[in-house]
């Protein structure tokens, strides 16, 4: 019976490669035969579906990683070295993780404790915040507030970072203002930068890059050759951190 279908398989692969004309020599009675056989075997042996579909899924997957990899290749200076997003860490440092986070993403709360651990432990990390409020308006007037502290102070903008996303309830530019007021910055400046254009353009700018990458939820990271999605955890991340500074991909 596997020799029948790998004949019958071969067969159809053929069929479908053939011109139009071939494939009309397949009389009727023949391929009625052929789909009983198939049937037959499929209800005998239904694993095979699933080892189709799981092959099928990976070979999906394999796909749209490779896909993501030519994208990060693409926009690599925008994702790695943009100068409109604020930098966490170490500037100059060897290894670079890209965040994608919304103030109002619990998720991206609760990763906040891992981000700062990863920065501690690695000297030569520096984190890339690429700002992506896309789950409330309260998440773009909060950012629009924490990119305005980016441009006008950015030395005060990692404190910012970590007591807004840390601080309970939902963020909005009532609570990013009164972060920045605790901080002591000019909260009248901080207004007036937000509703410049060039703080729309941060956001379109990382708004392409979710795009081209397929990234739709928070938070997601991006770091060597690979996108990463979800709070995943301390050691998921130092592990490709380690693999990056010692290779410059994810794996070695």
């Amino acid at each position: 019976m596997r020799r029948l279908l790998n004949i019958v398989a071969a067969g159809a692969l053929a069929a479908s490669l053939a011109p139009l004309p071939a494939m009309a020599e397949t009389s009727a009675p023949q391929k009625s035969e052929i789909e009983g056989i198939v049937h037959d075997y499929l209800l005998a042996h239904p694993e095979v579906i699933a080892q189709a579909i799981q092959k099928l899924q990976t070979r999906q997957q394999e796909q749209e990683k490779d896909q993501q990899t030519q994208a990060i290749a693409g926009l690599h200076d925008k994702i790695f070295d943009s100068t409109n997003q604020a930098v966490i860490g170490n500037p100059k440092g060897k290894v670079t993780l890209v965040e994608f986070f919304d103030y109002n993403c619990g998720y991206c709360k609760h990763s906040l404790p891992d981000m700062q651990a990863l920065v501690k432990a690695n000297p030569d990390l520096r984190v890339v915040m690429k700002e992506f409020p896309i789950l409330s308006q309260g998440s773009l007037d909060a950012a629009r507030i924490s990119v305005a502290v980016k441009d006008l102070f950015p030395d005060e903008y990692p404190r910012f970072h970590v007591e807004l996303l840390g601080r309970n309830g939902n963020a909005s530019t009532q609570k990013a203002l009164a972060v920045a007021k605790d901080l002591g910055l000019d909260t009248a400046a901080l207004q007036k930068q937000a509703a410049k254009p060039e703080v729309d353009q941060n956001f379109a700018e990382v708004r392409q890059i979710a795009d081209a990458l397929g990234i739709s939820g928070t938070p997601s990271w991006v770091i060597g050759n690979e996108e990463i999605s979800g709070a995943v955890g301390f050691d998921a991340l130092q592990e490709k951190i380690a693999a990056v500074r010692s290779c410059g991909n994810t794996s070695c």
